[in-house]
């Protein structure tokens, strides 16, 4: 979205469009996907937990299949783009097809910002990044982002059944990893009406099939509807300006290359509890959605996960802290509360 101010101080917003497949079997229209699109040379990247995914969709393209690439990992390194780029120039692709999570997501932009290629994506997790026009790329340890419409996926293909063999671990940090976007909506500089109805929605949604998923796995209508919840928390991150708990994602995932959901999944109670008494307007509207203290119901999820729960777990060195701090307060995202060094180091001890 274009957020543009008139000389009457007129808000105007600009919605990116995009077309949306929901529920069990949605994985199987890939095909009649591609046709839409007038494609007839199709190139699958994926993630290597989703190949067996990308078996199955080959096997329903047919001829049309000219290629695959399992090798999409977590902040979209160049290099890696790189090798995945020979292959799709060499096979005279004109279609991406990405099955996985974020880092499939990530891949296929990528490919598609260099070749202007169309992309269907099939999410296997809950990353929101498939209805976003953002591409964040790492090149030697520093990790950049950009916005650009050209970005967004065409199609967007939402099977939970696909989400069914997903650990218990990263179905958690996954969707804690989706709810961010959404709650960072809440304090954005730029929401509205329109951005607050889909994050009211999104956190909703997924603060309470969330724990229905991870008490009963197999509940294809519980999946659904975190897959719904994820797709409007990622149309709030394609529609809002993000703020400090991405930022520090960015800057932590980026400089020690740690897993980007389980990171989101541990900050998001420390940046809320930092951010909200700074924007009342949001706490009560978080407030409303989870009926309860939001801070408490993020930090009981949070709690939920047998993995990392602390920036130490994550093998992050404190004394390396306050200088991402510094590069974050250099440089700060739109944010509620103040983002100075020493307020933002004292957030990372916390989380460490």
């Amino acid at each position: 979205m274009e957020l543009e101010m008139t000389a009457a101080g007129v808000q105007v917003h600009e919605t990116t469009a995009g077309r949306v497949l929901l529920g069990p079997g949605a994985r199987r229209c890939v095909p009649s996907e591609v046709d839409r699109l007038r494609a007839e040379r199709a190139f699958v990247v994926s993630t290597r937990s989703a190949a067996h995914h990308v078996d199955e969709c080959l096997a329903d393209l047919g001829s049309r299949a000219v290629g695959r690439f399992d090798g999409a990992v977590v902040h979209t390194p160049v290099h890696v783009t790189e090798e995945a780029l020979a292959l799709v120039l060499a096979s005279r692709a004109d279609v991406i097809v990405a099955f996985g999570g974020g880092s499939a997501t990530g891949l296929s932009k990528a490919i598609s910002a260099r070749t202007g290629l169309p992309q269907v994506v099939v999410p296997t997790t809950y990353a929101g990044s498939e209805v976003t026009p953002v591409l964040g790329e790492t090149r030697d340890g520093a990790k950049t982002t950009r916005r650009d419409p050209a970005l967004l996926p065409d199609t967007v293909v939402y099977d939970p059944e696909l989400t069914l063999s997903m650990p218990r671990g990263l179905t958690l940090t996954s969707a804690l990893n989706a709810l961010a976007h959404a709650v960072e909506a809440t304090w954005a500089v730029d929401s509205s009406a329109y951005t607050d109805a889909l994050a009211t929605e999104a956190v909703s949604s997924i603060t309470q099939a969330l724990p229905l998923v991870l008490d009963s796995p197999t509940d294809l209508a519980a999946r659904g509807r975190l897959h719904s919840g994820a797709w409007l928390a990622g149309c709030c991150l394609a529609q809002t300006r993000m703020g400090l708990h991405h930022q520090l994602a960015h800057a932590l995932g980026g400089s020690f290359d740690l897993p980007h959901a389980e990171l989101h999944a541990l900050l998001l109670p420390h940046v809320t509890a930092y951010n909200l008494p700074a924007a009342p307007a949001a706490r009560e509207r978080l407030t409303r959605a989870v009926g309860d203290d939001p801070v408490q119901v993020l930090a009981d999820l949070a709690a939920q996960h047998d993995g990392a729960r602390r920036l130490r777990d994550l093998d992050v060195p404190r004394d390396a802290l306050r200088a991402v701090a510094e590069r974050v307060a250099a440089a700060p995202y739109p944010n509620p509360a103040p983002v100075d060094v020493d307020s933002v180091t004292g957030l990372l001890e916390r989380a460490w």
